[in-house]
């Protein structure tokens, strides 16, 4: 559910951080199908919604929302707006008149976020992925870039999602960037990297996160 706060605005769940109940937005299941929608839309087929797509990632809200409109006639700018900025994962940004996602596209963008600036990011695979990763590096595969993740323990919640038993990969980014592999700030929490060589990367021990 997004309520609206008079002190905080939009946010997730029944009472805000400060105790308001604040104004209703919209119910849990109309959050959830918007979000897949937008989703799907920015990330991963805009084409087949017949939508304008720069090479940016840039799409226009007005016609987002007619296509959105055609499937959901409850949808509105106010809800779009409810959804991106009560969103803790900060998936989507808005600028001016036009919607993107900031980070997880399957279709060839060019995205144009800040540089990386913190020396050493973090990287989580499975097991059998480690093999690889020590012998060929890291290269996206089912997405546009690699995401990395800001912090040792983002690293783990991350890769949880996919093994039991992760493996971590400590990246000197830096030296990475020196060596013109291109990194960008997409939030607070990950940074997008095209493909890594195998030399800026160290596997790190499990009980540690130094």
């Amino acid at each position: 559910m997004i309520r609206e706060c008079p002190n905080h605005g939009y946010f997730r769940g029944e009472v805000c951080k400060c105790g308001e109940t604040g104004r209703y937005v919209m119910n849990t299941e109309r959050t959830e199908r918007m979000g897949r929608f937008i989703s799907g839309a920015l990330r991963h087929f805009p084409d087949d919604l017949g939508l304008a797509m720069n090479q940016n990632g840039w799409v226009n809200i007005e016609v987002l929302l007619d296509v959105m409109k055609s499937r959901y006639p409850w949808a509105s700018a106010q809800n779009l707006g409810a959804l991106v900025e009560s969103d803790k994962k900060s998936r989507y940004q808005i600028s001016n008149n036009n919607i993107r996602a900031r980070y997880g596209h399957s279709i060839n963008v060019e995205l144009d976020f800040l540089d990386n600036d913190l020396e050493f990011l973090y990287y989580g695979a499975s097991q059998e992925e480690a093999d690889i990763i020590k012998e060929m590096g890291v290269r996206p595969i089912r997405q546009r870039y690699i995401h990395l993740s800001t912090t040792y323990e983002k690293a783990i919640e991350a890769a949880s999602y996919h093994s039991d038993n992760p493996v971590i990969f400590k990246l000197d980014a830096f030296g990475a960037m020196d060596d013109d592999v291109k990194m960008m700030i997409a939030n607070e929490f990950i940074v997008l990297s095209e493909e890594i060589p195998p030399d800026y990367l160290e596997i790190m021990d499990n009980t540690s996160s130094e």
